[in-house]
């Protein structure tokens, strides 16, 4: 099949460039001369027809929620509201340059201000800095601030984060990059934080504990005011990791089960884009106890208006350019005025609704490991459905049946994981289309394995050799190959 490299053609122009108007003396510096081209890039020559339906094409062959159900566990791939996107786009909003001096930027910071309130709301905490740009990075600046609070009190020995097994796979390494060792807690036969396992663990140099509540089973710690309460007695903080807040939220409060710090995933609870190389936001709310510890500046109000504030001495310094990614925040703040209190009771009532629907009809077909109540989010395993056919086969062959497959292989406590969850936009309808699917599929494991092998077979891109691709990836097309 040829490419739109192959069919270049020199007398075909898809698109005019204005001359650099940059003299090319004042930026020879700012590269290494080993990454300057020596020539331009042999980029292809198409008409402009032939350019928008080449784009056209590569975004019909992409999948997204607008496309469809897209049950990816643990990352809450949610249906983004338009209205909110539009919001963004306003001029004086997408506008703003960020270095506005705040006279001419009251409403923006009157936003941020705001929403940071609301934040703390829902969180039971004291205080929030929107400046991180992602979940992880939430949690890496959590860490920071507990580097910092055992700092302040004399309390060098704490260097142990506790993590249990059942947690989100960015926490270890967030861990680790704030300069922590990692202490992983097994779970009980219940999936939950074994309580004596806890209690082994626990002692002067542990810092923190890093909980995901739910657990990435989809399992609420119905034992969280007991582990809390030993982190706290032992001197050390509970950090919990907020990924899967919408099974809860406008239900309970991190606060209330005892979290010093909890960072929020505006593009999953709250209904921003997620994925696709795109801004995030990880917003962590803390205690009165590490406020003062929060990233600069810090959006404050007094009788003059908002302003940006630098002068906090205890603060471990700016984690983010400006203030965060503010768009991301901004839609985020639509989607908390569109809904309401009682709108975001409903996405958790109707999330957990939905998990345990499809948990219920799945687990006549696959292994259920932890049978129970589940909340926004379960575990299925495709180990035992029939002799030769693995978890990465059934979630290759959901493809051709018009779905994106869910999180696989995790968490690691399941053997063949299947992570699913549905979130709480999807009908009953499409709901029993994916559980047909499912079905389908568990029928043609047993039946004709091999059709399940070659999955997908509909789909623009085959399987690929996986372990080829690790070991010699391609990255780059062979038409510049040649290029500096």
């Amino acid at each position: 099949m040829s490419t739109i490299f192959d069919q270049s053609r020199t007398e075909r122009v898809g698109g005019l460039f204005p001359p650099l108007d940059v003299p090319t003396r004042k930026v020879d510096h700012l590269l290494p001369t080993s990454l300057v081209r020596t020539r331009a890039p042999r980029i292809p020559n198409k008409s402009e027809p032939e350019l928008v339906r080449h784009y056209t094409r590569l975004s019909k062959m992409n999948y997204g929620v607008d496309d469809g159900l897209y049950p990816l566990g643990s990352c809450t791939m949610k249906y983004n509201p338009k209205i909110c996107e539009d919001l963004a786009r306003i001029p004086s909003f997408a506008g703003l340059h960020p270095l506005a001096d705040a006279r001419h930027a009251q409403g923006a910071l009157r936003l941020l201000h705001e929403m940071s309130e609301r934040l703390c709301g829902i969180a039971g905490l004291a205080a929030v800095t929107l400046q991180p740009a992602a979940g992880a990075h939430g949690e890496l600046t959590g860490m920071f601030l507990v580097k910092r609070h055992f700092e302040e009190r004399k309390e060098p020995m704490r260097t142990r984060i506790l993590l249990p097994d059942s947690a989100h796979g960015t926490n270890p390494a967030s861990a680790t990059l704030a300069g922590f060792t990692v202490t992983e807690l097994a779970s009980g036969k219940d999936g939950l934080v074994d309580l004596e396992a806890l209690d082994a663990s626990l002692d002067e140099t542990v810092a923190a504990i890093m909980l995901t509540v739910p657990n990435t089973l989809g399992l609420f710690e119905s034992r969280i005011l007991d582990v809390t309460e030993r982190v706290h007695s032992a001197g050390a903080l509970s950090y919990f990791d907020g990924a899967n807040l919408n099974a809860f939220l406008g239900r309970a409060r991190p606060g209330d089960m005892g979290a010093d710090l909890f960072h929020f995933n505006l593009h999953k609870t709250f209904s921003t884009p997620h994925g696709g190389g795109g801004p995030g936001a990880g917003p962590l709310a803390v205690s009165a106890a590490l406020a003062d510890f929060l990233p600069v500046p810090r959006v404050v109000h007094d009788p003059e208006g908002y302003r940006l504030d630098w002068d906090a001495p205890r603060s471990i310094g700016s984690v983010h350019s400006f203030y965060g990614n503010f768009s991301v925040v901004l839609k985020a703040y639509a989607y908390l005025l569109l809904l309401g209190d009682e709108g975001l009771r409903e996405v958790s009532e109707n999330a957990v609704l939905n998990a345990n629907y499809l948990q219920e009809r799945l687990k006549r077909t696959y292994r259920l490991p932890y049978d129970r109540l589940c909340k926004h989010e379960f575990v299925l395993s495709g180990a035992g459905l029939a002799e030769g056919v693995s978890t990465l086969d059934i979630a290759k062959r959901l493809i051709d049946y018009g779905f994106h497959p869910p999180t696989i292989y995790f968490p690691l406590v399941v053997k063949e994981a299947l992570m699913i969850e549905p979130t709480e936009c999807e009908s009953k309808e499409t709901l029993d289309h994916f559980i047909a699917a499912m079905e389908t599929i568990a029928r043609e494991a047993r039946e004709n394995p091999e059709l399940l092998h070659e999955a997908p077979r509909r789909a623009p891109v085959r399987r690929l050799d996986q372990t080829r691709a690790a070991r010699n990836p391609v990255l780059r097309h062979p038409f510049d190959e040649k290029a500096p």
